[in-house]
């Protein structure tokens, strides 16, 4: 087992007080930071502006983690799914969605989920354990150099990751410290230097939880609401027996955040499930008072779970009912479906199974 420190385990704050315990004066800690980020740097001897005996002390008592070989499918939508396998054998997943003006990446907090949504091919899983906050940051990292060496002639979007979701595998809200961590590290203009506006994390109703996560960073905030009535939503999200709506909603209302910022709203429609008119109208009721927009996703079906996607004119019909009352609705593209890279189809069985049929 390696008992050197991973620096990109550490936010900037914490690499002050690790390079201080050195015996090194703070400013060294912020010049590893500027160096730990950049592209192709992989080893300390690059870090120019350190002294060799410094360098030569971090090789010593450090290093730097990265992901290298991901396996990776390309979706005939341009979406690219990557496969990386941890250091004790896991597999976690990302997703790239790429579009003309924006490269948005999904990302994973957790191996597996312990949520147990019953339409989520991830819970299928159940819980593994939680990812570093260098194991979280390195899927960007790693998608980033990707992204960077793609001939331009290949790219849809931009040369950067321009937008992170926290989608992916896993609850955020239930690997705080790690994902506040690895917020720090994202967006330390030193690091990643990534802006929190363009961040969203996206919970299924861990309620305490919510505002902590509003008082410690910035990030836009998802909720994946998926229902309107407790019965519902505890048969087919079962955190809800814990924290039921009102809770959560009521959570909702207290989350710190600016008046221009909106909480997003996630609901899956399922065919005769939480698809009708009256869950419409329920829904504009619910919300009420709660600054938000509110996405809506047919269903993405998945092998061995029961569900089905409505049709179009019932996702039509919804939306129409509850943008009459006074919201902003859209309805959310499934990208990435034929590499099982949709909404809740992230498995380590499919990366595992599918891994060798289309690389990108």
């Amino acid at each position: 087992m390696n008992k050197k420190t991973d620096l990109r385990n550490l936010t900037q704050e914490e690499i002050i007080t690790y390079v201080e315990s050195l015996d090194e004066p703070a400013f060294r800690g912020k010049q590893i930071m500027g160096w730990l980020y950049r592209p192709d740097i992989t080893a300390f001897s690059q870090m120019t502006d350190l002294a060799k005996s410094f360098r030569a002390r971090l090789a010593e008592h450090a290093y730097m983690s990265s992901f290298t070989d991901p396996k990776m499918q390309r979706s005939e939508d341009g979406c690219v799914k990557f496969g990386f396998k941890l250091d004790d054998g896991n597999l976690i997943e990302s997703v790239l969605i790429p579009e003309p003006d924006r490269n948005t990446l999904c990302i994973s907090c957790q191996v597996g989920c312990a949520m147990k949504c019953s339409f989520c091919l991830t819970a299928t899983m159940g819980f593994v354990r939680n990812l570093t906050p260098a194991e979280i940051v390195n899927q960007v990292c790693a998608v980033a150099d990707f992204v960077r060496h793609q001939p331009k002639g290949k790219r849809i979007g931009p040369d950067r990751i321009t937008n992170l979701v926290f989608m992916g595998m896993g609850e955020p809200l239930n690997n705080l410290e790690n994902l506040v961590k690895s917020i720090s590290i994202l967006t330390e203009q030193r690091g990643l230097d990534l802006t929190s506006r363009r961040i969203t994390v996206s919970t299924c109703g861990i309620a305490p939880k919510m505002h902590l996560l509003g008082e410690q960073t910035d990030v836009n905030l998802a909720i994946s609401l998926h229902a309107v009535d407790d019965e519902t939503r505890s048969e087919i999200m079962p955190v809800n027996q814990r924290y039921p709506l009102a809770e959560l909603l009521q959570a909702c209302r207290d989350f710190p955040m600016p008046k221009r910022k909106r909480i997003m709203f996630e609901y899956i429609l399922l065919q005769g499930v939480n698809d009708s008119d009256d869950e419409a109208r329920k829904l504009g009721q619910i919300l009420k008072g709660i600054p938000c927009k509110i996405n809506l996703l047919p269903y993405n079906e998945s092998p061995g779970i029961g569900f089905k996607s409505p049709s179009r004119n019932r996702v039509y019909a919804f939306q129409k009912i509850v943008r009459d009352c006074g919201y902003s609705v859209f309805i959310r593209s499934s990208r990435g479906g034929d590499i099982s890279a949709a909404c809740g189809q992230l498995a380590k069985e499919q990366t595992t199974r599918n891994a060798g049929e289309k690389n990108a």
